[in-house]
């Protein structure tokens, strides 16, 4: 006997629409409601797909019981109310990032979380799907590199119009470390397996000067970890420079670099010796590339705390370098 496919809602249509797209194609979901906030933009995503209908509300969505899961890709300042709002009609929830925009809502969506009692919980950050990055935290759990000392994440943005023109600049508050450097810390939790305890950042806006946007563009975060680990992440929103990342690893036994020149592998001192090309790809084929394991999680009942945690403590360490660059030199990272 097949088993019940999962029902899902998908609210937010921009991103959202690739989310659609992915539990469309993935036989263990049903594609049932979509919602946004432009009946438009919900007409043409329901012509193009085929599938689903148009929900009058996400009232509406959380009140159907035949919907067990949501996905979330509103506007940044939108998660934290929709992710509670879903977690208490024991939902299971699937959000883009960020998953909220305070230590507060952190500790109130876990505790929504805690009550839901088995919901799944999961942020889209998707360079952790890329086959890059997959291959690389397995290489360091082996001890290719050896022991790690440093990870630098750089998020480079280049795309200024969308914050000077665009929805973000109207966001209060707006983060570019919540919008675009949590892939960084991201990818520096999930590679090292470590969290860090304290952090020091520092801003400006210059790149944006004249402009509507009121906030930092570039940020730099400065990690220290217990096991002597540092970790440097920048978010660069102004840059003049096409929308990529640069990641680099540094280990007692070698060293990782992924920039302009591809990914690469350095295991040799010997300042002839040239680096090994690791040919697989930094990202991942489409936005949608997490919610196959998104839904495997609800169909096996493979889901643990511990992946819910991750998202957490990720959400911990991004807040924390924005309340570092208007608090102390140096602050104490408080997880949840």
């Amino acid at each position: 006997m097949s088993q019940p496919r999962v029902r899902v809602a998908v609210i937010g249509l921009g991103v959202g629409e690739q989310h659609a797209r992915a539990y469309g194609r993935d036989e263990r979901s049903v594609l049932s409601l979509v919602y946004d906030h432009e009946p438009k933009r919900i007409r043409a995503v329901l012509l193009t797909l085929g599938e689903g209908a148009a929900a009058e509300s996400y009232e509406a969505i959380l009140a159907d019981p035949t919907i067990e899961a949501v996905s979330i890709a509103t506007y940044d300042d939108c998660h934290f109310q929709e992710v509670v709002q879903a977690l208490e009609a024991r939902k299971h929830v699937f959000v883009e990032k960020p998953l909220c925009r305070s230590l507060e809502e952190l500790q109130a969506i876990k505790a929504a979380w805690s009550r839901a009692g088995g919901a799944r919980l999961a942020s889209n950050l998707v360079l952790r799907a890329a086959p890059l990055y997959m291959w690389l935290r397995d290489a360091i759990r082996t001890g290719l590199l050896g022991r790690i000392y440093a990870f630098d994440g750089e998020y480079l943005y280049g795309r200024v119009s969308k914050i000077t023109e665009g929805w973000r600049k109207n966001v209060l508050d707006y983060s570019v470390m919540q919008g675009g450097g949590v892939h960084m810390v991201d990818l520096m939790l999930r590679l090292t397996g470590e969290k860090p305890k304290r952090v020091s950042a520092v801003g400006n806006r210059i790149c944006t000067t004249g402009s509507d946007f009121r906030y930092e563009d570039f940020v730099a975060a400065t990690y220290w970890f217990e096991s002597g680990l540092i970790g440097r992440i920048t978010a660069n929103f102004g840059c003049v420079h096409r929308h990529q990342h640069v990641v680099r690893v540094y280990g007692t036994n070698g060293t990782f670099l992924y920039d302009d020149q591809g990914p690469r592998l350095h295991t040799d001192r010997d300042p002839q010796s040239p680096p090994v090309p690791v040919d697989l790809s930094p990202f991942p084929a489409t936005k949608g590339d997490l919610i196959p394991g998104f839904l495997a999680s609800i169909v096996d009942e493979a889901g643990s705390e511990e992946d819910a945690q991750h998202e957490f403590d990720v959400m911990a360490v991004t807040l924390a370098a924005d309340a570092a660059l208007s608090g102390l030199p140096t602050m104490e990272i408080e997880y949840v």
